[in-house]
């Protein structure tokens, strides 16, 4: 479905990002992946998808903190690839501490790092879109772009301001090829989650599968993760014709987290 189209995934080296550059890339898009890591464990995963899904896979190491870099990335995806069609914004950073006691450093990183390059991915991308009369940007919120939780003011700001934005873009765009939408997920399954998993198993001397129960129950009714994969494959609906006419929504995948 997406041959010959060319894909930005941010924060792609793991977790959500890399479960939707699979998903694309298994839909035919050649991938730009971006994220941090080890330089040899990138290179391979790179190649894995290149030669997985037959794809041409580039990596870039922009800093997502940095405004001038997103652009540059965007640029090197044109060059590199031949257009930019797709962009998930995905990286994203989290610091939990109450209002009062949150680090400035800590707040200016996370608004840069999950709003501003947002901002920063869509003004870059949109000409090349608008002049392929093609394109589909995709921002990865959260359910606490939706709903609030405490000791979070920084993460929930920006992503609230993601859902924002995403609502903006889409009006602006409304009249042309291009769509923007925002996926919101509850807890998802990523590696980082996992260690959360099993650092609370050991200080509370429980079952793995208990300490998953417990990290759920608290706001996650399905007490079910959201997998990466699935995260996935909704980015590549929003991106197929069925979803032409879907502009500017806020998709919960939240296990009714906020249906409460």
């Amino acid at each position: 479905m997406l041959k010959g189209k060319a894909a930005i995934v941010t924060g792609s080296t793991s977790g959500i990002g890399l479960g939707v550059a699979r998903a694309l890339a298994a839909a035919g898009a050649d991938i730009m992946l971006n994220g941090f890591g080890d330089r040899a464990e990138i290179e391979r995963t790179r190649q894995d998808l290149a030669q997985g899904f037959g794809v041409r896979v580039l990596y870039s190491d922009a800093d997502m903190s940095d405004g001038a870099q997103v652009a540059g990335m965007v640029q090197t995806c044109a060059e590199g690839l031949g257009g930019v069609h797709v962009l998930v914004n995905n990286a994203g950073i989290q610091h939990t501490a109450a209002v009062d006691d949150f680090p400035d450093e800590r707040w200016d990183s996370v608004i840069a790092i999950n709003l501003s390059a947002v901002f920063h991915g869509i003004k870059a991308a949109l000409p090349h879109m608008k002049a392929a009369g093609w394109g589909r940007i995709v921002n990865i919120a959260s359910a606490h772009g939706l709903v609030a939780s405490v000791n979070k003011s920084a993460y929930v700001a920006a992503k609230h301001g993601v859902i924002g934005l995403t609502k903006v873009v889409a009006l602006e765009t409304a009249e042309t090829g291009v769509t923007c939408n925002a996926i919101c997920p509850g807890w998802v399954l990523t590696p980082l989650v996992q260690k959360q998993i099993d650092a609370l198993a050991a200080r509370e001397g429980i079952a793995p599968d208990e300490a998953k129960v417990r990290l759920l129950s608290e706001k996650q009714p399905s007490k079910q993760f959201t997998t990466p994969e699935q995260l996935g494959e909704l980015a590549v609906f929003l991106c197929g014709p069925a979803a032409t006419n879907i502009r500017g929504a806020s998709i919960t995948v939240d296990g009714g987290w906020t249906a409460q």
